[in-house]
């Protein structure tokens, strides 16, 4: 028998005990995600051909060769470099310098296994791109407003006035260094950290992607001129593109390896059939005897 409830319903007042199999994640949250998922590794894998063309990231209204880079990916003499301001890194064998799949030698900033389509070809990527763009930016809309009427946003990543505590985000960041993760019907609701991140990615990240990817469009240019002051350029809404790619790569990578220690079987299937089984309790520690 499953339970009805959800991460942190305020309906959510009957009684469960671990072990008992629930229902943790919405219906519409569920899709958001895998849709969300395939939409944003398409278009960082085409948006790293893209990259391709012209490996250099600038602030400001204008980039070209001549100019300072704040970030370059590149190669000399065979050699891959990455370099972030005066810093130069080696990464030949990975970035700007690497062997194809046919065993020829390449200069690209992004290997072929990391890019759609795999081999150059500007025209396509940016059409993989826009036409992902699309999916996003509907999904992140439909997302919020179901969100919305369905009280999602409330009921689960509303941060309460007690969260805010130094204390409060302090345990939780012992918790997750500690890998001390919730058990019971504690494990159901969306914690400080949690809701930071998933805050950031849904508030933040993408609708920063979606601006400025925007604000790099000559006909947006032309209809939202405000777009170029609001980021300060083109290139610079183009630099701020990426690290919000970037970051959301870095948000994934810390979601899997949680996913992978909290119990991948579990987390897997609740955010696909929504059904989460209660983590048991965590044994106390026992109390050493007197004289021991």
């Amino acid at each position: 028998m499953i339970a009805e409830a959800t991460s942190q319903d305020s309906s959510f007042q009957i009684e469960n005990e671990p072990g008992d199999l629930v229902k943790r994640h919405r219906l519409s949250t569920r899709i958001w995600h895998w849709v969300n998922a395939i939409a944003l590794l398409i278009m960082l894998m085409s948006g790293l051909m893209i990259f391709n063309a012209h490996p250099r990231l600038y602030w400001g209204q204008y980039g070209a060769n001549p100019d300072a880079a704040w970030l370059e990916i590149g190669n000399k003499a065979g050699t891959g470099y990455l370099k972030i301001g005066d810093y130069s890194i080696n990464t030949t064998g990975v970035l700007g310098a690497f062997t194809d799949s046919d065993g020829s030698a390449r200069a690209d900033a992004f290997p072929y296994w990391a890019t759609i389509p795999s081999s150059y070809n500007l025209a396509d990527a940016r059409l993989w791109h826009l036409a992902f763009a699309w999916v996003l930016g509907l999904a992140l809309l439909f997302y919020m407003i179901r969100s919305l009427w369905n009280g999602h946003i409330r009921e689960d990543l509303h941060i309460t006035r007690p969260e805010w505590s130094l204390r409060n985000i302090w345990q939780d960041v012992k918790n997750h260094a500690r890998l001390r993760f919730p058990t019971g019907t504690d494990a159901l609701k969306y914690h400080i950290l949690q809701k930071f991140s998933y805050i950031s990615v849904i508030f933040v990240a993408i609708p920063l992607m979606i601006l400025t990817g925007l604000t790099m469009s000559p006909g947006v240019n032309a209809a939202w001129p405000w777009l170029l002051d609001i980021f300060g350029g083109r290139q610079s809404a183009r630099s701020i593109h990426f690290i919000m790619a970037f970051f959301l790569i870095g948000f994934f990578l810390v979601h899997m390896i949680m996913v992978l220690l909290a119990g991948p079987y579990n987390e897997v299937r609740s955010i696909i059939t929504g059904k989460f089984r209660l983590p048991p309790e965590r044994k106390a520690a026992p109390i050493p005897e007197a004289g021991s």
